[in-house]
């Protein structure tokens, strides 16, 4: 496993080659201009397709990744075919996934190109905000009704086996994160049994009955698009999808400064707010600052950041001793 840079270079050629695997299109008509947004994959919007495209290709195989991360992309197709089915969020179809290798080393796949800026890049008021936070919440509460009878991460990207309650799948998660974190040699031993067993000692506030619901798990500006100024066209990147306790995704939420007022009007349901819930939304919201740890040792080879994570993630554990 090496630290790499995600974002890569691909040639013209080769880019075209991929498209026109399953587009029918003159590949010299192809052009291709890269997404300077994406973190993880590398991203181009297509011309010349007859159509607006995206095409997204995965980080090498021997990348450093967060336990889920690895293959993930796999799980994207089946995904957004539920969400466009059986919602109205507007989330893009998925024209192909390819994970042959025949013509380049990894998996991708080309979607349509959905209208629209990230949020990050838009200039926004207050009120428009406020309508934009309100349609995400409105949106994501539709995401939430789709459930299944397992837990955990359900892809076919494998990265865990399928559990049949939450606390069992949340067990799991845990541990096989706290792995990540060890492996990349920030947790020492002391740090790794205390980290483990504290789970183990607040075990009983996550064994309760919980639907398995799917969660998007990465919603943040960069991945909601506007148009029109305060009119929400896109809602992108699932390949982080969990199922699971919604709540989890609520952690999310609060880190990334989605979980506003709007949001929770848009949303029109209020939160477990009880004793049981804040435990929860600590382990939730460590859960979510300690893959950065490994994003930033591997990703970005940035140990002073990655260091910087791990003491948020025991400073937000240290409430619960």
């Amino acid at each position: 496993m090496k630290n790499v840079a995600m974002s890569e270079y691909f040639d013209e050629r080769t880019l075209g080659e991929l498209v026109c695997r399953h587009v029918e299109v003159d590949s010299g008509r192809l052009r291709f201009e890269r997404v300077p947004t994406g973190h993880f994959n590398t991203t181009y919007f297509v011309l010349g397709a007859g159509r607006p495209l995206v095409l997204r290709i995965a980080p090498p195989d021997d990348a450093g990744f967060v336990f889920y991360e690895r293959g993930m992309m796999a799980q994207e197709p089946f995904i957004h075919r539920i969400v466009r089915e059986r919602t109205s969020a507007p989330v893009a179809e998925i024209v192909a996934f390819d994970n042959t290798r025949m013509h380049i080393d990894r998996d991708y796949l080309i979607m349509e190109r959905l209208p629209g800026t990230p949020l990050t890049q838009c200039r926004v008021n207050a009120r428009q905000l406020e309508r934009i936070l309100y349609q995400v919440g409105l949106y994501l509460r539709e995401i939430h009704g789709i459930t299944a009878d397992k837990y955990g991460y359900l892809g076919p990207h494998r990265c865990m086996e399928p559990q049949d309650d939450w606390v069992s799948a949340f067990r799991v998660m845990w541990n096989k994160l706290i792995d990540d974190v060890v492996k990349a040699g920030y947790y020492n031993a002391d740090e790794e049994r205390h980290l483990r067993g504290l789970f183990e000692c607040y075990r009983g506030v996550f064994d309760r009955p919980v639907t398995s619901r799917l969660l998007h798990m990465d919603i943040w500006a960069q991945n909601v698009l506007v148009s029109d100024g305060d009119r929400v066209t896109g809602i992108i990147d699932f390949d982080r999808a969990l199922w699971g306790d919604k709540e989890i995704e609520f952690a999310v939420l609060d880190y990334c400064g989605i979980s506003e007022p709007a949001f929770w009007e848009g949303y029109g349901r209020a939160r477990d707010t009880s004793p049981e819930a804040q435990i929860r939304q600590v382990f939730y919201l460590a859960y979510e600052v300690q893959k950065y740890i490994v994003i930033r040792h591997y990703r970005n080879a940035d140990p002073k950041s990655a260091y910087r994570y791990k003491e948020q993630s025991l400073r937000l554990l240290a409430q619960l001793e």
